[in-house]
């Protein structure tokens, strides 16, 4: 085993290679959501509901990682932007690898917006990323999406295949992309990204069903589990989703038996 082999064993279950992922990285975009202000509750509450990783910047390391709850794994976020300025979508890297390391992280994690004028940076930015990634052993997820001013369709399959085989081709050990909204779909998603690929869960849904049938049918799909903020941390209970999630995406329970967790 290499040193990446070791870490993706903290982010990703040993048994399944799957993985529970979320992420507490909107801060910087969107300030101090709801669900993301008792940092410490909120990490504690995810990992005892059997969540494998977060996602967080460097500045909420000291604040939340770790509290008194069971182990997690940690990948450190590496760029931003924010939504009051005029580049929400031109992510700018604000961390390195080498802080990462010192942070104590398990891995990287980097967002790209392809389509965006600023993507000829973010390419650049996230390679390097990549190399210094595989000098350091550590391991690196991409968040890809398509995104740019009038967009159409953000969900539109060929986009979504096309961003998570970039971002596998750029060198993720896991990529990132929005569900295309039906197995049959994002299964050609999966197969042409070659890299495992999880799900982001996106705006917060309208019901908890919704969410794990999102996650039943993308992991049916062949993807490797989830990377779900909001719908999990603004949940009135966290655990609880987190928990259910867990054990569709890590034991292939049906929709039914992990909606039994849920209050």
């Amino acid at each position: 085993m290499n040193g990446k082999s070791v870490r993706l064993e903290r982010i990703m279950d040993r048994r399944t290679g799957r993985a529970v992922i979320v992420p507490m990285d909107h801060g910087i975009s969107d300030g101090p959501l709801e669900g993301l202000t008792d940092m410490r509750r909120t990490v504690d509450d995810v990992a005892n509901g059997g969540a494998t990783a977060v996602v967080m910047h460097r500045g909420l390391v000291r604040h939340s990682y770790r509290g008194s709850g069971r182990d997690v794994g940690l990948l450190l976020h590496l760029s931003a932007s924010t939504n009051i300025g005029p580049g929400r979508n031109s992510k700018v890297q604000i961390a390195t690898v080498e802080e990462a390391i010192r942070c104590g992280a398990d891995g990287c994690s980097i967002h790209m917006n392809f389509g965006d004028s600023g993507e000829p940076r973010m390419l650049a930015e996230a390679g390097e990323v990549a190399r210094k990634c595989d000098e350091w052993q550590m391991p690196l997820l991409i968040m890809a999406y398509p995104r740019w001013p009038g967009m159409g369709d953000p969900y539109d399959p060929r986009l979504v295949a096309h961003c998570a085989r970039a971002a596998a081709e750029i060198g993720a050990d896991i990529v990132k992309v929005s569900y295309t909204g039906d197995v049959d779909s994002f299964r050609e998603v999966v197969r042409g990204a070659l890299a495992p690929v999880v799900i982001a869960g996106g705006p917060k849904m309208d019901t908890d069903l919704d969410v794990l049938h999102m996650v039943h049918d993308s992991v049916e799909a062949g993807g490797r589990g989830v990377s779900i903020g909001r719908n999990v941390f603004q949940n009135g209970d966290v655990s609880g989703i987190a928990r259910a999630i867990s054990k569709i995406v890590l034991e292939d329970y049906s929709v039914e038996e992990a909606a039994a967790y849920l209050r």
